[in-house]
This record gives structure tokens, C-alpha cells and sequence, in this order.
């Protein structure tokens, strides 16, 4: 517990406490064609969830029963002011509470963006609550974008997104993996900022965490995403053996699509050749099997025709076509014989 919370307490530059005590802690945070690197959201990735709560945000409204879940004070001014107090004197519960009713109530307001952001932190650092913190900087990117730094708030999102594929998920003190909820979170960082530095690493996660869904068709998509955007990137090497293990998978799943067996096999030397070193050996073992298991079924194929209902010239024909496309088979020498056999018995 002690090791978590110091890993958290790494990840946030300005903490709530420090926040509250300067005016440049809580940022005066640039407007709108200020030096910020704002990155719009795309839906161009392939392998993505494109459900509504990850591409459409929802703006917050006032919550029911103003009286006890709305602002203490009269306007947002006075209402950030008082956050600030509760923030010093560590009620950090209660100030949390305080500045998400500043920003429903007064959205608008200079101190809203800043409000926002403090309780992210707060959330994040000081509730421990890491998926609620994960949503409300979202939520800041989302609507507040031109006033905050964009590209240091992404940046937390990503960091955020590897303390929650850490933690797992907790429900009745118990934690469980969250698989689709990390891969979600780590998508919409993708989607925020896809020029971000950690992009490469996120869609190979993204992929990784595919896998563990047991969706591979998806997972390949995600693979091939990455090294067209990032073919130079260590990650885009990595991939190719991640994508050769996920088509063989769907390979050895649905062999008889003998198109989906060709294709793997076009995909398995491309990989052969652009893949780290040490990984060479492997893909080409997998190379050798999608390979073996064409031949076994064109011999097959083969001595199909070699039956009392077939003529012998249909039956010479197989074994010849199959001879021409695998000249080395272990069944090469056998298939000699029984062509001179067949045509011995056509005389």
C-alpha cells in the first residue's frame, strides 16, 4: 500500500496541498492560439472501441438537490477561494465535493479549468480513487483543452492508464483485472493526443491487452496500425512476432481457410525479415508449420483422386500438380512411386 502510494505521488508534479498554497501552483493556464500543443481526437484506428463514452464526452450538469450536493458559496470566485481553504486544512474530501460543484455550477468561470484540474489531483493523490481521477482529467482535456497545458495533461492520462493496468480493478475490497477497462483508457489517450511521444508503447499495450480478450482479429488490426504510423519504432519491430503468434492462433482456429493460411504465410516471411534478431527463429518456426500444414492437406487433396471411383489420369494429375508446388515433401518420394505405378497400370 505504502510502495502505491509513493508510486502515485511520482507521477504528480504539483500536489493538492502545493496547489492550494501559490497562485502559480494552480496555474494560470494559457487561452485559446497560446504556445499549448492541443491535439485533436481521431477515430482512424483500426482495432479501437468506437463506443460512445470513449469518442463523445458528456459536459457535467448541476446535481439533484442543490441544497446538499451544490456549492457552498455565492459565485465561482468565492467557491474557489473556499476549496483552497478546505485544500490547507487536508479536507480533502470535502474540497473534492466543493470544486466539482464549482464546475458544474459555473463552467464558464476563470476558475473552473483550474478547479478541474485540482481535483483530478486530489483524486489521484490524496483519495486514492485512480479510475475516477483517470475520467476527471479526461474531462479536462475534453472541455476545457485551450486552457489547460494540453500535452502535460495527456501525459498524466498515459501515466494514470499504466498505474490502472498495475492496480487491476477493486470491487468489494477484492481487485480483479480490468482488461477492457484498461485497454478503453488507453485508447482514448491515443485518440486525445496521437502525436504524443508514448503512442508507440500505448498501441502496443492496447494490442497485448486485445489478446488477453481473446480478440486477435482486433489485436492484429491494432499491429499493423502501429507500423504503418511508427514503422521505425521498437515497438513496430516487436510487433511483428506479437501478430505472427495472433494469426497463427486464428490459423490453427479456422484451418480450413486456406486464404487466411496463405495470407499468414505472406505475413510470416514479411516478419521474418523486418523482426528483431532473436525473434527470426521463432517466426520461422511458425513459418514451417502454416507451411506443413498446406502440404499435408494438398497431399491429402492428392490421394483423394488415387480411389476405385477416380480414373488413374485424374489420380497422375494430382500427385503431378502436387510434386510441382512441393518438390521436397516427405511424401515426395512415396508420390514418385505411385505415379509409375498409375501410369505403369493406364498402359
Amino acid at each position: 500500500m505504502i510502495e502505491k502510494m509513493i508510486l502515485k505521488k511520482t507521477l504528480v508534479v504539483a500536489t493538492v496541498v502545493a496547489a492550494a498554497a501559490s497562485a502559480s501552483a494552480l496555474g494560470e493556464h494559457p487561452l485559446p492560439g497560446s504556445e499549448v500543443n492541443a491535439r485533436y481526437a481521431t477515430d482512424a484506428y483500426p482495432g479501437f472501441d468506437n463506443e460512445k463514452e470513449i469518442i463523445n464526452p458528456e459536459r457535467k450538469e448541476p446535481k439533484w438537490f442543490a441544497f446538499w450536493n451544490g456549492p457552498d458559496k455565492a459565485n465561482a470566485k468565492e467557491q474557489f477561494e473556499y476549496c483552497k481553504e478546505l485544500c490547507k486544512e487536508r479536507k480533502f474530501k470535502k474540497c473534492a465535493k466543493q470544486l466539482d460543484a464549482l464546475v458544474r455550477e459555473w463552467p464558464t468561470s476563470p476558475e473552473a479549468p483550474k478547479a478541474q484540474r485540482i481535483y483530478a489531483e486530489a483524486l489521484l493523490t490524496e483519495l486514492d480513487d485512480t479510475e475516477e481521477s483517470f475520467k476527471q482529467y479526461r474531462y479536462l482535456l475534453d472541455f476545457y483543452s485551450s486552457k489547460c497545458d494540453y500535452d502535460a495533461v495527456a501525459d498524466k492520462m498515459y501515466q494514470i492508464a499504466n498505474l490502472l493496468k498495475e492496480e487491476g480493478k477493486e470491487v468489494m475490497f477484492i481487485r480483479f483485472a480490468n482488461t477492457v477497462d484498461v485497454r478503453r483508457a488507453y485508447e482514448t489517450c491515443v485518440l486525445r493526443a496521437p502525436g504524443a511521444k508514448w503512442v508507440p508503447e500505448a498501441l502496443l499495450k492496447i494490442g497485448g491487452l486485445r489478446e488477453d480478450e481473446g480478440h486477435y482479429e482486433e489485436a492484429v488490426q491494432v499491429y499493423e496500425n502501429l507500423r504503418n504510423l511508427y514503422p521505425e519504432s521498437a515497438e513496430a519491430k516487436t510487433s511483428y512476432r506479437k501478430e505472427a503468434e495472433d494469426r497463427m492462433i486464428m490459423v490453427r482456429e479456422r484451418g480450413y481457410n486456406r486464404e487466411r493460411c496463405r495470407d499468414t504465410i505472406g505475413f510470416l516471411k514479411l516478419a521474418q525479415k523486418n523482426c528483431p534478431e532473436a525473434d527470426a527463429e521463432p517466426i520461422g518456426a511458425l513459418l514451417a508449420e502454416v507451411e506443413a500444414w498446406l502440404e499435408e492437406e494438398a497431399y491429402l487433396g492428392a490421394k483423394f483422386y488415387d480411389s476405385p471411383t477416380r480414373t488413374k489420369r485424374s489420380a497422375i494429375n494430382a500427385y503431378e500438380r502436387f510434386l510441382k508446388n512441393y518438390p521436397n515433401s516427405v511424401h515426395a518420394e512415396e508420390i514418385r512411386q505411385r505415379i509409375e505405378e498409375l501410369k505403369g497400370e493406364v498402359k
